[in-house]
């Protein structure tokens, strides 16, 4: 009789062990692939930003483009009207 409750309390004693260790792992597992799910999220996050940030940096290159060329234009105009303008007449002269 004493070798069964012996048996018994190993047998109890071993299969909780075995249960904690496998409760354990599970409970690493999860948090593994909750943490995963987040830094997920998170960078998903991150690239709809960067994502973002880049066509409004696009759109506003663009702008610059088209400034620069406007000034170009100005600039050849103001070239223009110096080699072939008229001088000032100026203020007329008192008698």
């Amino acid at each position: 009789m004493n070798y069964l409750k012996r048996f018994w309390s190993w047998l109890f004693k071993t299969l909780k062990q075995y249960w904690d260790l496998m409760l354990g792992k599970t409970t690493i597992d999860d948090k593994v692939i909750e943490t995963y799910n987040e830094v997920k999220d998170k960078v998903e996050d991150v690239i709809e930003d960067v994502q973002e940030r880049v066509n409004e940096v696009k759109e506003e290159w663009q702008d610059v483009v088209e400034a620069v060329k406007e000034v170009s234009d100005q600039a050849g105009d103001v070239v223009k009207a110096a080699k072939k303008g008229k001088k000032r007449r100026g203020r007329p002269r008192k008698k």
